[in-house]
This record gives C-alpha cells, structure tokens and sequence, in this order.
C-alpha cells in the first residue's frame, strides 16, 4: 500500500475517532456500558464510510511464464491425398504434438489450412485450393509483434493466391510431403478464354504449356469439341525450353454452352497424365446488349463506369456527348451523366420510346432542368456542395444485391438541397451525411408502367471501385454490382414472381451457388417463402433436394461438391407452386492434382529466406532437436501488477448498515430515541 494511502488511513481514524467521540462524550457525563458500546458501533461505521470514499487499494505482482507459440501448420488440400503423404502429414503432426520437450518450451497451435486457414486439430485432406500466403496473412494478424517458428507441413504446390515466397516474416521451417524426384511431365498450366463469345465470331484462348524434363522432346497441342478436333499444332521441348504460350482463335459456329477440351500428348511415359487435359465452357450468344453514356463533360467516372460493364463480355459500352450521339433509340439501355439542357433532344428520344436509364447527377448538373424532364423526383438545390456517403438497405428487392462495403466507400459529391420523392421507388443506398442517415435514397429505382430508370445523386463512383480494389485486391464485386444495374435496366419489363440467378457453367471444385427471389401478388419481396431446388444429374438420372436458404433479400443454395456433369435443375415456391427450371454444367479440372511431386526447390528458398531449414519427414526427430536447442525462442517469465481493494466494496457497505442497524436496535431498547 502507498504511503500516501496509509496516511489517509490514519486520518480517516482520527477523523472517525474525534465524530464519534463529540457525539457521545463531549459534555456527557453518561459513560456506561450501553453509551461506549454505542460509541464503538458508530465509530466503526464512520470509520467505513471514509473508507469506502478513500477506497485504498493494495498492489499484487503476479509472475507467469509465456512460453513461445510454435504454429504446426498442415496442408489440408487435395494433393496431399493425391500423392498418398496423408499419413506421413498426420505422423508428423502427432509426433510434434506429443513430444513432452516440445510442449514445456513451446505453446503448440495447430493450423490447417487450403483454401482458407483455421485453428483445428482435425484433417480430411479434401480442400479445393491451397493459400500458403493467406496463412501467413492470418498468422500475422493472430500473433502480432510476437517472434515465433512456423512448422510447415506440405508439399509447397499453391494453386491461387500471391507468392508466399515473401509473405512470412518469422521463420519457417518447411516439412516437404511429396516425391521429390524429377519426371518428365507435360502439363496444361493455365488456359485463359472468355465465358462468352458471339455467334459467327471468333473468340481467342490462349493456353500455357510446361514441361519438366531433360531431354528434347516434340509434344502435341490438340482442342476438341464433342470428339471431334478442331485445332491441332505441334510444340518441341528441350532442356533449354520449358514453356510454350499457344494463342488460338477458334470459331464460335454453335448457338449455346460449348464444352472444348485441350489435350497435350506426347510418345513419352508420363507419372502424372490428369494435368495434361484442360476442359473449359463458353457460352455462344447471338447478341450484345449495347449500353450509351451521354455526358458532355471529361470526368473519371466515364471511364470507371466503361470497365465496369464491359467487364461482362455481353455488354458494349459507347460514351457521346450531345453533340454527336447517334441514333439512340438502337440503344438497350443509356447512362446520363450530368445532364444539363444540351440534353433535351436525349430526353425526348428517351419519352418517346420509352427506353431505359440510369440517370447520375452532381456539380454540373441543372437541376431545373432535370426536374422537369422526369416526374420520379424533384431535387431543389442551393449554392452549396456536399458529401454524401452511403448507407446500404437490407429490404431492396429488386434484383440480389449484397453489401459489399457502401459505408466503408468515400463519399459521393452532389449540390446540398432538398429532395422530394414524387413516386413510388426503391432505394437501394440511402444518403448519409457527416454519418447522419438523411433517410433520403441516394440511390434509387423507379418502375413505371413499361420504363425502368435509375438514380444515382453524387459523382465520382470511380472512387468506390478504387477503394474496393484497395480492400478486397479485386474489382469483381464492384463490377458486379454496376452490372446488376445494368442488367435491371436492360431486361424486359415483366416481373416475375420467382426470378432465379445462376451461371450455365461451373468449375469442378469452385463454389457453385444459385440464388432466388419470390415476390408476392403485390410484387413485394416475400421473406416467408419457402423454396427448394431439385437438382438432378442428366446422366445418372441421380436427383438431389437441397432447401434455399433465406440471405438479406434473396435465397440460395450451395451445392458445391457436385461431380462434373450435366445438370437439370428446378427451383419451387412450396406455397404456391410457381416453379423455375434451368440446367447448368459442372466441367471437369481438379488443380489440387496438376502437380506430381512436392515443390522442394521452393520451400528450401522459403527457408532460407526466413532463416529457417527445410526438413523431410523422417527428418522429424532432427527438426525437434533443432527446435529444442534454439535459444532464440526460451520462455519468459512476466510480472503482472494490479491493484486490488483492500476491502471489497459491498462487504464493507453491508458491515455499515449492519453497524448502523444494531446501533439503532440498541438505543431503541434503551429508550435514547
């Protein structure tokens, strides 16, 4: 206890001492039992009163030893299983985690990890994936600032994500699951084509070939399409050689989903022959949904709006000023960026034949004139600016749309003012200033009669798509959510009661979900419906019922997990009976099986880069040892100061109205009230 607390103590004694005693014996001859019993109790009381304001507090060390995490982190993916090390990794694991040295100088965490990364003790070695590099992510986040090894268990194959070369920053001492021995193989690395292509155009794929081996070698490159080759070059190898990129440009002859399959085949004896087949799907359209923006001024929201859509290789974009925009009217849907009165032969093109827009305002934009070119809204603005960030609403029903950040973006710039909204709309972003929820859309949809537009109040989106690369290192959610807009606007105008979202190909081992909307006779959003989707293999005739699971505003279902094939599908509102049917196909490529030994070559320069060493695994006991008798991992002992109460404050306050209460009892016995 403090100096200074104890000298408070000490005065709250005196202090208690010389109350009581004034109250009971200064000019008071009484001085019997029953007065200096009295005297004690309400003493004591007082005494506890200014100890309860004083509240002295007591220090207590606590001494603990913090030993080092020592992170096990196994390769829970596909291939391990492929190159039959499951065992060997499970070993390993088990030995490390009961060894009793191990465990006194080290806290053992045990991670899995392929696609993603966890804390878990269990393994079934089916991941689709393998991220060495989001484990390393992960780990920094969990054990910030803390210096500890990392025991690598796998075969050092990552199908997605960054290098994780560079991505640790503790060392890391790799435990290579694999053959590591050198055969010759011919493998498929990546093939790129579009999911869409035009009928009677030509549609480019491009495909990266690899080879591992010593000798010289002539390899061929074949594509076909329902048995039939369409496409056949020759590829020579050599030591010297190890690589090829083949660019094709095939005939997109055939309305539909067309399943092609690359083939690279030689006269040489390959361990590993999955890798040398690449099957992918596009889908054959015969025609484009044409999209014009009309803006008269330069800004980077053209531009960003541009990529957005043509992200979708069914949209084409044209940007026109009012100056020399073509015929419109060929148009599907326009974008009106900022429109001023240049725009009133855009307008009456619009009127007349009732085309869809997407009209978007800001700092250039005449108000006046808007306002009296469409009757959804009205927008009566001062001569300031202002800053509107955005606010997502969970009850837009519309088309499905997740939230993907909005109130994380930067905010929208627009003239402050007054909005009034003169029809029925649905918002799907509302106006947040300073963090104050206006309660007003910021952006909004409008469906009238046979017109479909939309709103949006604020400039500078180009904004929104840059901070979500920043945070998600993609534009793919961004975009898809530019494209829904799109989409909305340029589909026909009959709502449907159930409208059901889904792609008509899928890779084998990426996650397959189909999403549902239903709406009720009042074309609201129906949050009780209750649907299920039949899904059924074309040829096994297998039939498989998964419930949809309700999700914001829409429902889906996973069906990851399926095997390749074809499939018939049929989504059904149990209440009602409405039904969807449809049909997609899951295509064959497993990339947890394109390798055929471990990447040895690559965790040993992992090691070194971190300071660590690589290890196989019946090289276990000598990575224990290694680990025991490194001085830079000891446990440390920590001292932890708290200061506590002296004396527990509802005790002490029990003590007092206990005292007091006594007291009181005693001098209503003895008549002194």
């Amino acid at each position: 206890m403090e100096l200074s607390t104890i000298l408070w103590v000490v005065l709250a004694l005196i202090v208690a001492l010389g109350v009581t005693w004034f109250q009971y014996f200064y000019k008071s001859t009484n001085r019997s039992r029953v007065t200096q019993l009295l005297f004690v109790l309400r003493f004591l009381a007082v005494f506890g009163i200014l100890l309860l304001l004083i509240n002295p507090k007591i220090i207590k060390n606590q001494y603990h030893i913090e030993k080092t995490p020592l992170v096990i982190a196994v390769d829970n993916s596909r291939s391990i299983k492929e190159l039959n090390q499951t065992e060997a990794a499970l070993s390993v694991k088990k030995l490390l985690q009961d060894h009793e040295d191990l465990s006194d100088k080290y806290e053992l965490q045990i991670f899995r990890f392929d696609a993603k990364s966890q804390m878990a003790d269990e393994f079934d070695f089916n991941g689709n994936q393998t991220r060495i590099d989001l484990l390393a992510k992960n780990l920094k986040n969990i054990y910030r600032n803390k210096n500890y090894p990392v025991v690598l268990l796998s075969d050092g194959n990552q199908t997605s994500g960054g290098d994780y070369l560079y991505s640790f920053e503790n060392k890391v001492f790799p435990v290579v699951l694999g053959d590591t021995l050198t055969h010759l193989d011919l493998r498929i690395t990546q093939l790129n084509a579009n999911k869409y292509a035009f009928h009677k155009n030509k549609f480019p794929v491009e495909v990266f070939v690899g080879y591992t081996g010593d000798k010289s070698i002539t390899a061929e490159l074949a594509i076909e399409r329902d048995g039939q080759i369409i496409h056949k070059e020759k590829i020579n190898f050599s030591d010297s050689k190890k690589s090829a990129v083949v660019n094709v440009l095939l005939q997109a002859d055939k309305v539909g989903v067309q399943v092609y399959k690359a083939v690279i085949l030689s006269g040489e004896s390959e361990k590993n022959t999955y890798n040398n087949i690449k099957n992918f799907a596009v889908e054959i359209i015969d025609q484009k949904t044409e999209i014009a923006i009309i803006s008269d001024i330069n800004h980077p929201d053209l531009g960003a709006l541009r990529r957005s859509i043509e992200s979708n290789e069914q949209n084409k974009v044209s940007i026109f000023s009012t100056k020399n925009s073509p015929m419109l009217a060929e148009y599907d849907v326009m974008i009106l960026y900022q429109p001023t009165g240049a725009f009133q032969n855009v307008f009456n093109t619009l009127n007349n034949a009732r085309k869809n827009y997407f009209l978007i305002t800001g700092k250039h934009t005449d108000f006046n004139f808007v306002n009296s070119q469409q009757e959804v809204f009205g927008f009566r603005a001062s001569g300031q600016k202002e800053d509107y960030t955005a606010a997502y609403k969970s009850g837009f029903s519309l088309f499905a749309q997740e939230n993907i950040g909005f109130e994380g973006f930067p905010p929208l710039e627009n003239p402050f003012g007054n909005l009034e909204i003169k029809q029925g709309v649905s918002a799907l972003l509302e106006a947040k200033i300073r963090n104050i929820n206006t309660q007003k859309p910021l952006l909004f949809f409008n469906e009238n009669q046979d017109q479909r537009t939309a709103f949006l109040l604020g400039e500078n989106i180009w904004r929104w798509r840059l901070q979500h690369y920043s945070d998600h290192e993609s534009f793919e959610s961004f975009d898809i959510f530019v494209n829904k807009i799109v989409q909305f606007l340029a589909s026909d105008n009959k709502r449907k009661s159930l409208v059901v979202n889904h792609e008509s190909f899928y890779n084998s081992g990426e996650s397959i979900e189909i999403s549902a909307q239903y709406f009720n006779k009042n074309y609201e959003f129906d949050e009780n419906a209750r649907l299920s989707i039949s899904v059924s293999n074309k040829l096994t005739n297998q039939t498989k019922t998964y419930d949809l699971l309700k999700s914001h505003n829409y429902y889906k279902a996973n069906l990851s997990g399926l095997e390749a094939g074809q499939y018939a599908f049929s989504v059904k509102e149990l209440s009602s009976n409405t039904t969807y049917s449809g049909s997609f196909e899951i295509i064959d490529f497993d990339i947890e099986k394109q390798h055929s030994n471990a990447d040895w070559k690559k965790l040993s320069l992992l090691a070194q880069n971190t300071g660590g060493k690589a290890y196989f695994a019946p090289q276990t006991e000598q990575l224990i040892a290694d680990l025991l008798a490194n001085e830079q991992y000891k446990p440390l002992q920590k001292q932890q100061t708290k200061k506590l109460p002296l004396i527990d404050f509802w005790t002490l306050l029990c003590i007092i109205a206990a005292l007091f209460g006594i007291e009181w009892f005693i001098r209503k016995y003895n008549g002194l009230l």
